[in-house]
């Protein structure tokens, strides 16, 4: 029997990687609906959580759900309108929000195409101050934060070098990055104050391109530290859920599941 490694579960593949995000979804809105009465969620975008979202929105899955008492957030987003290809609250909204019976009010995008965005992030830490409950450091604490982690260690818009990296005090910003490629972008994003006061912090992580990664953050032993090995919930959880194939460069592997 392969050893395990303490907060990583490893599935068959990616299919699998989406189902199993998606039965969490579903056991966790219970548990904090039963205990405060309503679920915040943060989403995030990529090729998995879109394979999660289609999950939810099944018609096996979908009734699971109490929507009307699930707050929907974003942890980051692209400096484009809602209808771009690229945005991920599109991509949220084609593949669940169009498909269940959520409340418009429940849906909480950031707004990252204003021309004023750095005013719109200080807005939007307002509206989760406003409706979340407070967590460790006096930042809003989610149920739920869903990420992913990119072949350079990203996570979120925090990417290796970013001025975002050394936030304390606010827990959403505005901030130009530098994308693996090389290419400049602007981005909003959760800052590791924000991530860290959630109760549960589940990454996604799949494919091959992202084992060598996935492995330096689990050790940490790379230095600087990678974005994604800086996501460490105070009182929290933080769960990695992985494919095979992003397993493959760990020196204690895990057993997958089914």
């Amino acid at each position: 029997m392969a050893a395990s490694i303490p907060g990583v579960v490893v599935l068959e593949d990616a299919g699998a990687v989406a189902r199993e995000g998606a039965i969490r979804f579903v056991s966790l809105a219970r548990e904090a609906v039963a205990a405060r009465g309503t679920f915040h969620v943060a989403l995030s975008g990529g090729k998995t959580p879109a394979a999660l979202f289609r999950v939810l929105a099944a018609d096996d899955m979908r009734p699971q759900v109490d929507w009307n008492r699930v707050q929907l957030y974003w942890s980051d987003e692209r400096s484009v309108p809602p209808e771009h290809p690229d945005s991920n609250y599109g991509m949220a909204n084609r593949e669940l929000i169009t498909r269940i019976s959520i409340p418009a009010a429940n849906v909480h995008r950031m707004e990252a195409e204003r021309g004023d965005a750095d005013q719109a992030a200080q807005e939007y830490e307002s509206i989760l101050r406003k409706l979340l409950p407070s967590g460790p450091g006096g930042f809003p604490c989610f149920d739920l934060i869903y990420l992913g982690m990119g072949p350079d260690g990203h996570t979120a818009s925090l990417f290796p070098g970013c001025r975002g990296l050394e936030e304390k005090t606010r827990g959403v910003i505005f901030q130009p990055v530098v994308i693996a490629d090389g290419s400049k972008a602007q981005r909003m994003t959760f800052t590791f104050p924000l991530l860290n006061a959630a109760r549960m912090v589940i990454f996604l992580v799949t494919g091959a391109d992202k084992a060598q990664r996935l492995r330096e953050v689990l050790e940490g032993s790379h230095r600087p530290p990678y974005p994604s090995q800086n996501v460490r919930p105070i009182a929290g959880e933080r769960v990695f859920l992985a494919d095979r194939a992003a397993e493959g460069a760990l020196d204690s592997k895990v057993s997958p599941r089914p």
